[in-house]
């Protein structure tokens, strides 16, 4: 007499199903781990007066694909608030653009920078491949003044 059953069976059975009671709390914990960590990038704060302007257009790009790259009346050339030489522009540039083609560069500056600084650092853009420059000016900082 053979057991056809085996005799032997399972009480309970792993369910095939995901459970989803705990899916609401990992997502706010991770979108809160997320708000804690994300670090937001702030220019700093300078005192300058701007290049005035008869027309200019606010730029609506993303943060991210601008590259701010100030020129200080001694000559002094920040790239996103980090201080380089005049001759690194080039070489801080070109794989940034290589990197991110929708790269535009704002060139800042006090109204009193000598423009020789200013065509030095046209030139070393050129030299890096930059096809998107944009001067900033005072009427730009009051359109995006008001727009705030």
């Amino acid at each position: 007499m053979g057991l056809k059953s085996g005799g032997l069976q399972r009480k309970s059975k792993a369910s095939q199903e995901i459970p989803s009671s705990s899916m609401a709390d990992i997502a706010f914990l991770l979108l809160i781990f997320f708000m804690v960590t994300t670090v937001f990038q702030k220019d700093k704060k300078r005192d300058i007066e701007w290049p005035e302007a008869e027309a200019a257009e606010k730029m609506d790009d993303k943060q991210k694909d601008i590259l701010n790259i100030w020129v200080e009346v001694s000559g002094e050339v920040y790239i996103n608030d980090q201080l380089w030489q005049m001759e690194d522009v080039r070489s801080i540039v070109r794989p940034l653009y290589a990197e991110n083609t929708s790269l535009v560069i704002s060139l800042r500056s006090d109204q009193n920078v000598r423009y020789q600084y200013i065509d030095l650092v046209q030139k070393e853009l050129q030299a890096a491949g930059a096809l998107r420059v944009v001067f900033a000016t005072e009427l730009e900082q009051d359109i995006t003044r008001e727009r705030r």
